[in-house]
């Protein structure tokens, strides 16, 4: 709920009481993954999804979030790079993600990945504190290759 993060998250500030059954049904779908420092501390979290039948062969990941205090010290490239190289071993082909428009640093660290903006989601986001609607990029990485 850090004010620098909570705003690309897709849920609003609330009270702790109130995420608490959020987090509960988050750590329900077995694909919400939490990272610790050395020292045992949350570092971040991310949420990957893995699709079935026709679309196997891809992944999506979304509420990806790394505390504050750690912003730039590379947390989000090692916990991304991680995902990547669990779902291209598992086969995954394509994956893929949301990002708003207005995030300019997470756009740039997904295009240092890698991944490329394919498409736009117009007004598909709409924070509690804001009047305005923001547009989502669509961006995927497709492996090609070893």
């Amino acid at each position: 709920m850090a004010p620098t993060v909570v705003p690309f998250l897709a849920y609003d500030a609330m009270a702790r009481s109130e995420f608490e059954p959020v987090y509960e049904e988050l750590l329900s779908t077995h694909n919400f993954t939490l990272c610790l420092d050395d020292s045992g501390e949350l570092a971040g979290f991310y949420r990957v999804t893995r699709f079935s039948g026709r679309m196997q062969h891809v992944a999506y990941l979304s509420t990806v979030a790394v505390a504050p205090q750690l912003a730039g010290t590379g947390v989000a490239r090692s916990m991304i790079d991680a995902v990547i190289g669990r779902l291209r071993a598992a086969g995954v082909l394509r994956f893929e993600l949301l990002v708003e428009s207005d995030n300019p640093r997470a756009i740039a660290f997904y295009t240092k990945l890698g991944f490329e903006v394919e498409g736009r989601q117009r007004m598909a986001y709409k924070r509690a504190h804001q009047a305005h609607f923001v547009d989502e990029l669509m961006m995927a990485l497709v492996f090609t290759g070893p």
